[in-house]
């Protein structure tokens, strides 16, 4: 075997690549295996952004791993001690050998005949040519490069700063500077408490409201758990604690929402005081978990605001000034500093060009499995997430699942696992979310279907019992030796009399 022939590539060593080498290695021991990392170092996500007050949004006994404790004390942790957790679990476990900084991956091509994939991976400005017989996208689900900044009138004109969030200049200085901040997700609510500690003033700038809820910066019960039972153990038990909370809290939300709504915004005005405008600024148009939750740590959001350190502005933007916005209402905020939280530019693959025996596949063409795999792509699997749950979730159990399927392969002497969707399968939107990002992104994502195992249903308890002990040989799901399944394109989808 040579030194970039390998059973599995991994692509990104972000926390879903360092998960996924730490599932290979303890459930695939002989499987060899390679990480292709685009940047110069691991870590996606927590190494890319440093904008202030980065933090998570999802409680970290769920957002960690399912086989590493977290030991950090914080339900919600920044992101340098994410960071951290993701580069120890990869040290501790010799994951992070494996790692090649600087290949980026442009284009994947399935060879039927020899069974395995091509993958084209630009390092130090030369392509060179990979081979693997499991291609593992843990690369995410945005663009890395840049976020989406929409063409904002009058953008030349503004005579401060422009920052986005995912590219924080190391050198950026805000004390003393009156900031606007547009948008009102999870970046946006996160940046304000965290720049109102030594700006002049932050307003932050909001077409619509989203629903935001205070939640404790430490979990009572799983401190308690730690001090009474080893470390393992109490972790697990609060895992399971937070995970039936949450699905618990979805539910709740999706069958009874006026009722979740109206005791959210009660919240909110018990945070706030009956003087403060609720109804204007918190009163979404939609209902809870139509889009992501944003939470308060401690309710440091909620704080800033009382504080007059910082405030809130709903309406929409006419254009960019000289010094600062002016609004549709006519009104004007002054600013030294425009931060636009305007949020991602979603991609499949990290951009890679996906082949089959050299014919491009469009990813829309494409139903997903078990929210892991493609319909008809041979030996190809991708880390996504949760939408209303932690990301690590989900893609804890995609590795397991794909670990038991190396298995198989290696018991019956197979060398391809591809899902077969059915001719009858009927499409919908991979993702039930009405976020800005989510809509600009449907037209190029996966589709899933009206049924399982093509439909993912954002439920772990349900997942986890499919995923982990579910049969591999479901009826959906073809394995075959090495020229005995060659999926075929037409010119807009895949033909699925190849699985005839």
């Amino acid at each position: 075997m040579s030194e970039r022939e390998f059973d599995v590539v991994i692509v990104g060593a972000g926390l879903s690549g360092i998960g996924a080498g730490y599932h290979l290695q303890k459930r695939c021991p002989a499987r060899s295996y390679t990480i292709l990392e685009a940047r110069a170092a691991m870590g996606g996500t927590w190494d890319l952004f440093r904008y202030p007050g980065i933090r998570s949004d999802s409680d970290m006994y769920t957002f960690g791993y399912n086989f590493r404790p977290w030991t950090g004390g914080k339900v919600f942790a920044d992101g340098p001690a994410i960071r951290n957790y993701v580069e120890t679990t990869a040290r501790d476990n010799g994951i992070d050998k494996h790692i090649r900084y600087g290949h980026s991956v442009v284009d994947a091509n399935w060879d039927s005949a020899a069974a395995r994939w091509r993958v084209i991976v630009e390092h130090e400005g030369e392509r060179v040519e990979f081979t693997c017989r499991f291609l593992l996208l843990c690369s995410g689900y945005y663009r890395y490069d840049h976020g989406y900044l929409p063409d904002f009138a009058g953008m030349d004109d503004f005579e401060g700063a422009i920052l986005h969030p995912q590219l924080w200049p190391e050198d950026a200085a805000y004390a003393g500077k009156k900031v606007v901040i547009i948008g009102s997700g999870a970046t946006a609510v996160t940046l304000v408490p965290a720049m109102a500690e030594t700006a002049a003033h932050v307003t932050m700038l909001q077409r619509s409201p989203t629903y935001i809820a205070a939640r404790p910066s430490r979990d009572a019960i799983a401190d308690t758990l730690r001090k009474l039972l080893p470390e393992k153990m109490a972790y697990a038990l609060a895992r399971a604690k937070n995970v039936a909370l949450a699905i618990y809290f979805f539910q709740l939300s999706r069958r009874w929402p006026a009722f979740v709504k109206r005791q959210v915004i009660k919240l909110v005005r018990d945070e706030l005081g009956d003087e403060f405008d609720v109804e204007k600024h918190f009163t979404p148009s939609y209902n809870p978990w139509d889009q992501r939750f944003c939470l308060a740590p401690d309710g440091d959001f909620f704080r800033a605001l009382k504080s007059g350190k910082a405030s809130i502005t709903t309406d929409h933007i006419d254009r960019f000034t000289a010094t600062g916005i002016r609004l549709t209402s006519g009104e004007e905020i002054d600013a030294d500093i425009i931060i636009p939280a305007t949020g991602l530019e979603m991609q499949l693959a990290g951009g890679a060009q996906l082949r089959l025996d050299g014919t491009p596949v469009a990813a829309h063409d494409l139903f997903t499995y078990r929210g892991m795999m493609l319909g008809n792509m041979p030996n190809l699997a991708l880390a996504f997430g949760y939408t209303n749950a932690s990301w690590t979730l989900k893609v804890d159990l995609t590795f397991e699942r794909v670990c038991r399927m190396l298995n198989h392969m290696g018991r019956t002497g197979t060398d391809i696992a591809v899902p077969i969707p059915p001719d009858d399968l009927e499409p919908a939107p991979l993702l039930d979310f009405s976020s800005g990002y989510v809509r600009r992104a449907l037209a190029y994502l996966p589709q899933q279907g009206a049924k399982a195992p093509w439909r993912t249903y954002q439920n772990y308890v349900q997942d986890m019992l499919s995923i982990r002990y579910g049969r591999l040989e479901d009826g959906h799901m073809r394995f075959a030796r090495a020229g005995e399944y060659a999926p075929r394109l037409t010119h807009t989808a895949l033909d699925r009399d190849a699985a005839e």
